[in-house]
């Protein structure tokens, strides 16, 4: 018996119904990434909590890395029991966490509240992304991920707003985006309690080309995982885009630290960079997601795009040091947040087809693997970037970054589909 909330379709829906069912998978991933972001309140817990950088370090890399084995199960998990069913209880059961967390008063306490934290919502992450794959046929998958991007970059902008207004009305105190957060987020699950529906194991079965067009596939049983593991260009997708990850996460994590102690420039005004940066990959990845649906072509986009990127942050890379004109940093670090977008959105609707052409009922399989080895790479790159750092500056492991999307570049050789399309020929 499938819980109340569970509501699925047994017709593939079109039209506004499907763009609708997809903005609500959106909302998922934005609500999925707000309730866990501490990047806000982070200067104030340490303060609080009397702890160093270090250590928090440690705990993140240690909550990571249990979200990262959640983050395989649940997507195993999605594709046999539905997206629904694991999706809902992950987003509440962690938006009330932030209310445990505003108990928090030891780094001990802490270090637990995150990892319960980051293993729930390690699961939901990935299952976003599988509902997105469910309801977006091929000639617009491309731009229908470029908008579940959104949701990191949304839940990152809407937890500054909200700390930036509300953060003076409680004295500083940082409980109080906790209880926040823990509302807010409350609040967006109940809407998406009420609207979610996700399509039956039957559908999911089926590739969908546009949207009326089906390809029926014959499949009365669930998937089997060790199915992915026998294709090499799955692995080339999973292991290539982990290096490329490397940089992505490196700005994520430090990319206003790298500013700041590089550069030398100011905390807002390092913040202001970061915020264009954002910003302008969000445009990119829906523009280039569009243009790539309308070419079908993925492999393209992704190495033009990582060669982009590589040119531009070995530039940057070279810059780093003190006197350089503001406008000329925030000029490069923008360049290289579009350039990522250019490669990711068109990698990850390539990752989805060729999961699919393997088995399309092992869609959430595929993204909750590459969700663990990413959040592996993620707890590697929390522990050994400060040490790097302080052995050879930012220079070292942006080089190693660097490398990263080298790997990537290569392996995107790999991949399937097409580099080019051959123009019709008309008799």
């Amino acid at each position: 018996m499938k819980p109340f909330y569970v509501r699925e379709l047994s017709v593939y829906p079109v039209g506004r119904r499907r763009i609708f069912l997809l903005a609500v998978a959106v909302l998922a991933s934005l609500v999925a990434n707000f309730e866990t972001t501490i990047a806000t309140i982070l200067p104030l817990l340490m303060s609080d909590l009397g702890m160093s950088l270090t250590v928090y370090g440690q705990i993140a890399a240690l909550s990571v890395l249990v979200g990262g084995l959640s983050a395989g199960f649940g997507g195993i998990l999605s594709d046999r029991w539905g997206r629904v069913t694991i999706l809902v209880p992950t987003l509440t059961i962690t938006a009330a966490c932030n209310f445990l967390l505003a108990t928090v008063d030891t780094v001990a306490e802490l270090f637990w509240v995150r990892c319960l934290m980051l293993f729930i919502e390690g699961a939901g992450i990935t299952i976003t992304a599988s509902l997105v794959r469910d309801f977006s046929p091929r000639m617009g998958r491309a731009q229908a991920f470029a908008f579940w991007t959104w949701g990191p970059v949304g839940a990152s902008f809407l937890a500054s707003f909200i700390a930036g207004f509300t953060l003076p009305l409680f004295g500083n105190a940082w409980q109080s985006q906790a209880i926040i957060m823990g509302v807010v987020s409350l609040a967006m699950c109940a809407v998406i309690i009420w609207k979610i529906a996700e399509p039956s194991a039957s559908l999911r079965a089926q590739v969908l080309e546009a949207e009326q067009a089906l390809e029926v596939r014959e499949h009365t049983h669930h998937g089997r995982v060790r199915l992915l593991f026998r294709h090499p260009h799955l692995w080339a997708h999973v292991l290539g885009n982990t290096g490329w990850q490397v940089l992505y996460w490196t700005f994520t994590i430090f990319g206003q630290t790298i500013l700041a102690g590089g550069f030398g420039m100011d905390p807002a005004g390092a913040n202001r960079v970061v915020a264009l940066g954002i910003v302008l990959n969000a445009l990119a990845v829906v523009t280039v997601g569009r243009l790539s649906d309308r070419l079908r072509l993925r492999k393209p986009f992704a190495a033009v795009g990582t060669v982009l990127t590589a040119a531009t942050l070995a530039y940057f890379i070279a810059l780093i040091g003190p006197g350089v004109p503001v406008g000329q940093i925030t000029f490069v670090y923008a360049l290289l947040f579009v350039f990522l977008g250019i490669a990711y959105v068109p990698w990850m609707a390539s990752f989805s087809e060729d999961a699919e052409d393997v088995d399309p009922r092992l869609q959430g399989s595929a993204l909750g693997l590459w969700g663990m080895v990413v959040r592996v790479m993620i707890v590697v790159l929390l522990v050994v970037s400060p040490l790097v750092v302080e052995a050879g500056g930012w220079q070292t492991w942006l080089t190693v970054a660097l490398a990263g999307q080298i790997v990537f570049l290569v392996s995107t050789v790999a991949f399937k589909g097409p580099w080019a399309r051959r123009p019709k020929v008309t008799v």
